[in-house]
């Protein structure tokens, strides 16, 4: 593992270099992260975790730090990469609270990891502000770690509007009831696919393709011939980056003919875009954004110029936005504790891109579920306590 510790975020080129490890000042707010540097869900990271966490700690050192009781403190990161691994997650965890002595911990990228990490996180009392986990398991999960916070939503929500979205385009008459389901086999697509059996079922759907693979999955024709030769009315895929856009691909080369082609985490990633061009539009997937939004748009010209790189259309928003709730958690407490921090989260609410947020039992109720590319941009269209959805269109071929 290697340890990069950023003095100041100025540009995108220098927040990529590893610094050599100096004397940290009293005024120095200490910020760690275990990322996914490398392995399967390392493209993810890389899109959607890893540039916000620049972008926030640049804006922050620019004014001059966090106001922690009156002590302006400039905010340092110190980062180690996982390779996607839990067990090296958790060593790597235990380095930054053990040796380190972080203040605060950025909580990790995905579902799996943000419930396999929470025990240490949580015997060691850091405010975690889970973006990018969704699971139905919030409140047995913020009953055991009370400082585990949740804003991407339930998995119960993300089916249930994709379900919707099916049960509007059969009753329109656009769709029969034919459906062909995929998912990744990790704690994120074996959930979703659970829920969404028993929902479409329940909807009059019949699930007339089921099929599971590994994560990290290197080919995905066979899943794909398989869909294909199910002759559904609509492919749903519970995907993770990597995944997403082997499907897609595969779609395309086998010409899938659907009138609704969802898949999930990466699919709101402008590679994806850059990938396939218009061949992707009108396809749903995981998350949105109102890109209509002033706060957002400010933010995304932020991002790019700071970093060098163009946000998601979904989760990088969201990674910024529990970034923002961290931040005013610590200059509201003023004061490092962690315990403290975590109560003022609990008790507080907080201004962000994504407008207030608060959290009730530790889960915020404002999030996007499905998004759509419409002539070249990934829209939300369908959220929860969320403005600026659009309408819904069907796919109508790969050309």
């Amino acid at each position: 593992m290697k340890r990069r510790t950023n003095l100041k975020l100025a540009a995108a080129a220098a927040l990529a270099l590893a610094l050599p490890q100096v004397a940290l000042a009293e005024d120095t707010l200490k910020l760690g992260i275990v990322a996914h540097k490398t392995g399967p869900l390392a493209g993810g990271e890389k899109v959607t975790q890893t540039p916000n966490v620049q972008l926030w700690i640049h804006e922050v050192n620019e004014r001059g730090g966090l106001n922690v009781g009156g002590t302006q403190m400039k905010v340092e990161l110190v980062e180690y990469d996982d390779k996607t691994n839990p067990g090296e997650h958790i060593k790597a965890a235990n380095r930054l609270i053990n040796q380190d002595n972080v203040h605060f911990i950025v909580a990790p990228y995905g579902t799996g990891f943000n419930i396999a990490a929470a025990p240490i996180y949580g015997k060691s009392g850091y405010p975690m502000v889970a973006v990018s986990a969704i699971t139905d398991k919030v409140d047995e999960l913020a009953e055991r770690f009370p400082n585990l916070f949740f804003t991407l939503g339930t998995t119960t929500a993300f089916v249930e509007a994709v379900r919707d979205i099916l049960v509007e385009q059969r009753d329109a008459g656009n769709i029969g009831n034919k459906v062909a389901m995929v998912n990744v086999a990790d704690a994120f697509g074996i959930e979703l696919a659970d829920v969404a059996r028993q929902a479409f079922t329940d909807a009059g759907f019949e699930l007339v393709y089921d099929k599971s693979y590994p994560l990290g999955t290197p080919d995905l024709s066979p899943v794909m011939k398989g869909a294909k030769a199910s002759a559904a009315d609509a492919f749903i895929a519970w995907s993770y980056p990597p995944d997403s856009f082997g499907l897609a691909e595969q779609a395309i080369i086998e010409d899938l003919d659907v009138s609704i082609y969802y898949s999930a985490v990466a699919t709101s990633f402008p590679a994806f875009f850059g990938a396939y061009g218009s061949k992707i539009d009108n396809v749903l997937g995981a998350g949105g954004t109102n890109v209509d939004d002033p706060k957002i748009a400010a933010y995304r010209q932020a991002h790019e110029e700071v970093t060098g790189a163009t946000p998601d259309f979904w989760a990088s928003a969201n990674t910024y936005a529990a970034l923002e709730v961290l931040g005013q958690a610590i200059e509201g407490a003023g004061t490092l504790d962690r315990n403290t921090v975590t109560q003022y989260i609990k008790d507080n609410s907080f201004d962000t891109i994504m407008g207030t947020l608060d959290f009730e039992n530790n889960f915020s109720e404002k999030f996007w579920t499905v998004g759509q590319w419409q002539d070249g941009v990934f829209r939300g269209v369908k959220g929860v306590n969320v403005d600026g959805a659009v309408d819904v269109r069907l796919k109508d071929g790969w050309k």
